[in-house]
């Protein structure tokens, strides 16, 4: 398949629309900073002495609230489009999926059990919940992928064929734990589960950025060595044998990568669909299936992506917010179906 768009073209492209979605993201929200005003204020943040004293409220709003919610948006958008890069090379479709290996499903489970169990505890100190959610929801996705993982291999072989039906069947089993949690949750407890269910970035902060920082990074620096690797796959896992390639070696390193990955994104965000999915299947069709390029391309557009939803999100009905997953959702979905239809034509 030849790249639609040149690659320098479209990296160039890429990383002017990242710019302007973080200056989007990090200028408009409830009280909206002018565009010159939001760069100064973040230059000063930098240390750089730009600006003078009327600068003070909007380095404030940018350091305490919009910054940290826009990196994390970054952030999650990068990870979920580099797992899906990741999902789509192991399981040879561009219809492949994150959750397929049943790391989102696992890491609801974790949260909903963390949510509900809280509740039921007569609630958590406040400033252990978020941490305690987060972590279940981590553990959670860990274990379910991990399950799944294992139903897959025999006789030292990993079928991905078996491991896509377990985590069919992992997924299911899991959503109707989480359906049992939410029938025995009161109100309150409902409220907060069904939000953290939809995804959002509201409530951000520096504590919650860094751990997914640093699996972000470690996803983004592995993975390009093992382009070649999923290259290699997409002929085949005989052929990538026959290449020198230890392809059973590799099914493990990406499934293992995509679950701290996502793991780490759900537990930061809730649930966000269509990023891991729609991003990694656009790129390819704009650059090809080479995955040298389509890593570091759908990491910048889900970045991308991500950030302008949120601000949509939070845009639409201001003052009120909507959940993130809804936005991706109603962006994702018709787009999705009109690459379906466009490529059956």
């Amino acid at each position: 398949m030849n790249p639609v768009v040149q690659p320098r073209s479209l990296f160039i492209a890429l990383g002017l629309l990242l710019a302007f979605a973080l200056w989007l993201s990090l200028a408009l929200g409830p009280v909206n900073l002018p565009l010159a005003d939001t760069l100064q204020a973040a230059l000063r943040l930098l240390g750089l002495p730009v600006g003078g004293t009327e600068l003070q409220q909007a380095e404030l709003i940018l350091g305490q609230i919009r910054l940290p919610r826009s990196l994390l948006g970054l952030t999650v958008g990068a990870v979920l489009a580099l797992c899906g890069v990741a999902m789509q090379g192991l399981f040879r479709n561009p219809l492949a999926d994150p959750g397929l290996v049943g790391v989102s499903s696992g890491a609801a489970l974790g949260a909903a059990l963390a949510i509900v169990g809280g509740a039921a505890l007569g609630g958590l100190p406040n400033a252990l919940a978020p941490y305690l959610l987060s972590f279940c929801a981590f553990i959670g996705g860990l274990g379910v992928t991990a399950l799944v993982y294992r139903l897959g291999r025999r006789d030292g072989q990993t079928s991905v064929a078996t491991m896509l039906l377990a985590g069919i069947a992992l997924t299911a089993l899991a959503g109707a734990a989480i359906g049992l949690f939410t029938y025995l949750a009161d109100d309150a407890t409902l409220r907060t589960l069904t939000f953290w269910n939809l995804g959002s970035l509201n409530g951000a902060s520096y504590a919650r950025l860094w751990p997914l920082l640093l699996v972000t990074v470690a996803v983004a620096l592995w993975l390009p060595r093992r382009a070649k690797a999923l290259n290699a796959l997409l002929l085949g896992e005989s052929e990538a044998r026959h290449l020198g390639f230890a392809v059973e070696g590799i099914k493990r390193e990406l499934v293992l990568c995509t679950a701290l990955g996502v793991g780490a994104a759900v537990a930061a965000a809730g649930l966000i669909g269509f990023i891991g999915l729609v991003v990694p299947h656009l790129m390819r069709l704009l650059i090809g299936p080479d995955h040298r390029l389509l890593l570091p391309a759908s990491a910048l557009a889900g970045a991308s992506l991500l950030l302008l939803a949120d601000l949509l999100a939070r845009l639409l009905l201001a003052p009120a917010e909507l959940p993130l997953g809804i936005v991706t959702a109603l962006i994702g979905a018709p787009f999705f179906l009109y690459l379906l239809v466009r490529g059956r034509a």
